[in-house]
């Protein structure tokens, strides 16, 4: 009885020892497979426990520990179809896998409600041990496997989170940087020539929309909206590349069909047809008021004719960049610009906004609110008509860009 007693004394003494270890370890941050490695050595060595299989979650299910089974066994063994269904300590006399059955039991960890780790132990031989030190010690190492695995996902969930905020502060600045290249609303012409005004708004934190007006002499004006297929941070990617091509081609006032051309090279080669960038670009002459446009695949925008009081969309152009090798034919419209006459270009998260019942917000609103009023309240007012058209229960689905000219 006395040595019964002692024995039960030392092998309590043991297990606080091993929590102690575990969890000065867990202390001073110790690699995941120095943990995993600490802990089959108790259940092996000290424990004499005979079979041990480990599965623990990060991203995905993986299996972290095997031993005293055939790895032929290991790998026939799922969670998500043979362990989820276990939610307590279970035992495996009769397993939904039958190959679970040369183990005794299974030790589900959870954290938050939420699975994170399987532990499935045996014993090698039961009637030369004795009692079954997986029964003896069952819950000393159901408390040791809860430390470990809770431990190393409270490591995971930190990484996790260090890595989302060290994320989060990549775009703020990719923002930030996109924002440089976009002009400032506030900052666009506002003279005798021209009145223009912008909205932007990317469906994240960057977008692959664009717009941009470039003075190239004291007469000639290029402007041009842009949108990438796709959304994120490729299509920024992608965009901070074209508005660099842009403005090369426009700045030694080139053709806008060489432009183009020269644009669809550049994004093939960037993307390898992986992408393509649809663009309205259009070369203004305040002394001539001669209008030159190319509409390259994008939504047409609205020109309202000041002096016949007509809404027309500029429509000639060509494919989008980017789609082939090469560009089949360019139609370049050409016309003349009439004192106080505008346009309005927009990108397809405008037009192609839905309401509650799927219809589309369209070109109707941009038609008609562009007849009255100046440019800033015009691209004021359609922004207003937007956000009423998609609702407060509801997020946009894409970017958002607007771009008005008044010609004067």
């Amino acid at each position: 009885m006395k040595n019964a007693s002692l024995s039960r004394l030392q092998m309590s003494n043991f297990k606080l020892d091993m929590l102690l270890r575990i969890t000065l370890s867990i202390n001073e941050n110790a690699p995941i497979e120095k943990l995993i490695s600490d802990f089959k050595d108790i259940l092996i060595d000290e424990l004499n426990i005979g079979k041990v299989l480990m599965f623990s979650f990060n991203h995905r299910w993986e299996k972290v520990l095997v031993y005293g089974v055939p790895h032929m066994v290991a790998d026939s063994i799922r969670v998500e179809t043979d362990l989820l269904y276990y939610r307590q300590i279970t035992n495996l006399t009769n397993a939904l896998n039958p190959n679970l059955e040369v183990f005794d039991i299974i030790i589900p960890v959870y954290h938050h409600n939420h699975p994170i780790a399987y532990v499935i132990i045996g014993d090698i031989d039961e009637e030369q041990l004795g009692m079954s030190p997986t029964i003896k010690h069952l819950y000393f190492i159901q408390t040791l496997a809860n430390i470990i695995m809770v431990a190393i996902e409270n490591r995971r969930l930190f990484n996790e989170s260090v890595r989302q905020e060290s994320m989060r502060k990549e775009l703020e600045l990719a923002s930030r940087m996109q924002n440089m290249l976009i002009p400032n609303p506030f900052k666009l012409p506002n003279n005798r020539t021209a009145q223009a005004a912008a909205y932007y708004l990317p469906h994240y934190e960057v977008g692959g929309d664009y717009y941009d007006w470039i003075k190239v002499t004291q007469n000639d004006y290029y402007f041009c909206i842009a949108d990438v297929s796709g959304k994120g941070i490729a299509a920024a990617l992608l965009m901070s590349n074209f508005q660099a091509n842009l403005r090369a081609q426009v700045s030694a006032n080139r053709p806008l069909n060489d432009i183009v051309n020269s644009l669809n090279d550049l994004v093939l080669e960037s993307t390898n047809g992986e992408k393509f960038i649809t663009l309205f670009i259009g070369k203004y002459n305040s002394q001539s008021r001669q209008m030159e446009y190319i509409n390259a695949g994008h939504n047409p925008p609205v020109y309202f004719d000041a002096k016949n009081n007509q809404v027309q969309q500029l429509t000639l152009g060509c494919m989008g960049v980017g789609m082939f090798d090469k560009i089949p034919s360019i139609n370049v419209g050409q016309f003349t610009v009439e004192p106080e006459s505008k346009l309005i270009c927009f990108t397809d998260g405008i037009v192609e906004l839905e309401d509650n019942n799927h219809a589309q917000f369209g070109t109707e609103p941009i038609e008609r609110i562009i007849k009255t009023g100046s440019i800033d309240s015009n691209i004021e007012t359609i922004i207003e008509s937007v956000h009423q058209y998609k609702g407060p229960e509801r997020e946009f689905a894409d970017d958002l860009t607007l771009f008005g000219i008044a010609f004067h």
